[in-house]
């Protein structure tokens, strides 16, 4: 990934966090990524790390309309992923998403349980949320033309805890320095 991207997409966020009352901390912790499938464009994410502790996490992200989060699954961690502003698509499944086509399984949306199946795509508008436990593969994307997203979790654990369907992801990108950072990102020493 282009560091002048990495620069652009920041700058994209941060303006939009702005615009829609959202103050970041002093010294955000960012980290920006392609999934190191080499389009942001397509596969990207945005985001800022507002807590991590031992007992839970929580996050503030940016996503641009066509940015997707692959389908992905965490082993221990749960999470709220909460729509702060524009509209968020989640597609959801009970177990590996090519395996369990079609499942019937409940999920909790906005606090109450909703019954679902495997590969069904859920919409939150500014304010709702979904409750995602552990087995179950996510996958998200922006219905507008930018999207503010929320995530309270458990304790997160990005290197050891992200289980993605294709194979080629990496959770981290390599840079390409073709300009000077803006700031340094989180796993960046």
């Amino acid at each position: 990934m282009k560091r002048s991207d990495i620069n652009y997409l920041i700058g994209r966020a941060t303006q939009c966090f702005e615009n829609n009352g959202w103050a970041l901390p002093p010294n955000p912790k960012w980290d920006v990524t392609d999934f190191g499938l080499g389009d942001w464009r397509e596969h990207g994410l945005v985001l800022v790390n507002l807590a991590n502790e031992p007992e839970y996490c929580e996050k503030l992200m940016y996503v641009q309309r066509g940015m997707v989060t692959p389908a992905h699954t965490h082993a221990i961690k749960k999470e709220d992923i909460i729509c702060r502003w524009g509209e968020l698509r989640i597609a959801v499944w009970k177990g590996k998403p090519n395996q369990s086509t079609r499942n019937e399984f409940s999920i909790h949306v906005n606090g109450v349980p909703q019954l679902v199946r495997s590969g069904d795509l859920i919409k939150l508008r500014a304010g709702e949320r979904i409750t995602l436990v552990p087995g179950v593969y996510h996958e998200f994307a922006s219905n507008s033309d930018e999207c503010i997203i929320g995530e309270v979790s458990t304790a997160n654990d990005d290197t050891n805890d992200n289980f993605f369907v294709n194979p080629e992801i990496g959770r981290f990108s390599d840079i390409d320095e073709d300009e000077p950072a803006s700031v340094r990102l989180l796993h960046e020493k």
